[in-house]
């Protein structure tokens, strides 16, 4: 919700919070250093008043800072901070730019991976701006408080659809009842609660008001927009084109920066052709989460683990992938309740509650053998489980994993197998029902699990390529070696995604599979055990 209405940045440890403790700080200094003056006399001729009080602040904030985990935008401002009153006692001024980028210079010296951080841009950025559109008018200061928010909210917005794929446009009125709010009543009343703790209770209530009013503004219809997150040469542009908006130039100037916003606005991931479909077995750790993807439509097949109390797949990976992808899945098929396929489901149905959702537990409608439906040319069909398979009651009448939906995808000449973590004597049963099925990729059933993976179920499949979602170093020891053997005596090629990443399967290319950790390696990742075209995982220390 804070994201949502564009205020999470007051409700972390931002700069803000840092210079309103620092002036406080300064204020209580300067006011006890005076009064030190009446007892020992010498300490104004040791130290003047002045003097003592700024370095005073400077350090009460540095320890505030520290002690609040010493992020990007606290350095940013402690930094700022010291260098600005360094000049000052030095009866020394710079220009703003120059001790904006020693500052930038000093937090890059400390940490040289605070670049990859969007703490880190937003906070230079939102800082450069304000220094950069400064109105050298005099105004009020409510007159110059909507046009700073104005200004943060239309340079921003870019960087946000970069760095988030998302553009908070409730944020302008959301900032400008939460900033006065959140540093004039919420943080004062956290930072007298370290004397008076009653206090906190006051701080608490002004946080749930202030949430009544973030929820009823996140309610709007168009409070955010999503957008795929694009290219970096584009979001540039889109960059460049809130810079330029927002800075003193001519408006025939800044217009002209609507021409660069439009590419990034505009832009979306290519998608398959028409006839063609392409399978994403998304990296979640030890759990299920794939997306299927056809030329205008987008099927989700289970919703990642749950990692803990408030904590999931579809929170922390499957919802933000799937927005940066410009995705909104129109099916979403649970395959069965155990808690490493359907942990993320609240966060899927809260995103896209539109979408259909089938399930063998209650979640949504009954997945039911039989059920067909096309998309652009390509057919899904569910082949397990069946009527019978369902009590009276609508619960299922087998184990969990035996009721896992089974769901087929094809174009008539390429097919995709996904079974949840089907066992081995139903995979067997429908294998042996119908003995004319293929599938030119399979999801390894039960995360590479030797109770799945049947020699009936791939004899009579014959996949060429496995994708086994498994986590890393999972107590399960998953994929187990009696599967990677059955793999690997058929010629199946089988990628992990541990090693892989997130893998990426095309109908129109069925022999190969695209590992998100090669195609956008980092110079940091470890290369990890390569996969051979034979399906053979190398030595990893090789």
């Amino acid at each position: 919700m804070f994201r949502d209405t564009g205020v999470a940045h007051l409700m972390s440890i931002s700069g803000l919070h840092v210079t309103v403790f620092a002036w406080l700080a300064t204020a209580c200094i300067g006011w006890g250093w005076r009064r030190w003056a009446h007892v020992w006399p010498g300490v104004l001729l040791a130290v003047p008043a002045p003097r003592a009080a700024a370095w005073g602040g400077v350090a009460a904030a540095t320890a505030y800072a520290l002690f609040s985990g010493w992020g990007v935008p606290a350095q940013r401002t402690v930094l700022m901070l010291a260098l600005v009153v360094g000049l000052r006692q030095g009866v020394r001024q710079w220009p703003w730019p120059l001790v904006w980028l020693l500052a930038m210079v000093a937090v890059l010296a400390l940490d040289p991976w605070a670049l990859v951080q969007p703490g880190f841009w937003l906070s230079f950025v939102a800082v450069g701006i304000l220094f950069a559109s400064g109105s050298r008018q005099k105004a009020g200061p409510v007159r110059r408080l909507l046009r700073e928010q104005a200004v943060i909210t239309v340079a921003l917005a870019p960087l946000g659809v970069l760095l988030f794929g998302q553009l908070s446009l409730a944020g302008l009125v959301a900032n400008l009842l939460a900033i006065p709010w959140v540093t004039g009543v919420v943080t004062p009343l956290a930072m007298l609660g370290v004397v008076v703790p009653p206090l906190w209770d006051l701080a608490a209530l002004a946080v749930q008001g202030l949430v009544v009013c973030l929820e009823w503004l996140g309610g709007w219809r168009w409070a955010t927009l999503f957008r795929p997150i694009p290219p970096l040469p584009l979001a540039l542009c889109g960059v460049a084109c809130g810079l330029l908006l927002v800075l003193r130039l001519p408006w025939s100037l800044r217009s002209a920066g609507l021409v660069l916003l439009a590419p990034m606005l505009v832009w979306s991931p290519k998608r398959p052709d028409i006839g063609e479909f392409e399978v994403l077995a998304v990296d979640v750790g030890h759990g299920s989460a794939v997306l299927v993807r056809t030329a205008g439509h987008s099927l989700l097949y289970d919703t990642g683990p749950r990692y803990g109390p408030g904590s999931d797949a579809g929170d922390r990976v499957v919802v933000p992938l799937l927005r940066a992808l410009g995705e909104a899945p129109d099916t979403v098929v649970v395959s069965h309740r155990d808690s490493d396929h359907s942990g993320g489901s609240a966060a899927v149905r809260a995103a896209w509650p539109r979408a259909r959702w089938l399930s063998s537990f209650g979640e949504g409608e009954r997945c039911l053998a039989g059920q067909r439906w096309q998309w652009d040319g390509v057919d899904f069909e569910v082949l397990h489980p069946t009527p019978e398979h369902f009590g009276p009651d609508g619960q299922g009448r087998l184990p969990s994993n035996a009721m896992s939906c089974v769901l087929r995808v094809g174009n008539g000449r390429r097919w995709a197998w996904l079974s949840g973590d089907l066992d081995a004597e139903r995979e067997t049963r429908l294998a042996l029902a119908q003995p004319h099925l293929r599938a030119d990729l399979l999801l390894a059933p039960h995360h590479g699990s030797a109770s799945s993976s049947s020699p009936v179920l791939l004899n009579t499949l014959r996949p060429s390529v496995a994708l086994v979602q498994s986590g890393y170093r999972n107590r399960f020891g998953h994929p187990s070696p009696v599967v990677r053997d059955r793999y690997n005596a058929r010629n199946m090629r089988w990628v992990a995604s541990p090693q892989c990443g997130a893998a990426l399967w095309r109908s129109d290319d069925p022999l190969s599979v695209q590992c998100h950790r090669d195609t956008v390696r980092r110079y940091w990742h470890h290369p990890g055990a390569p996969v051979a075209d034979d399906g053979d995982e190398a030595d990893p220390g090789g």
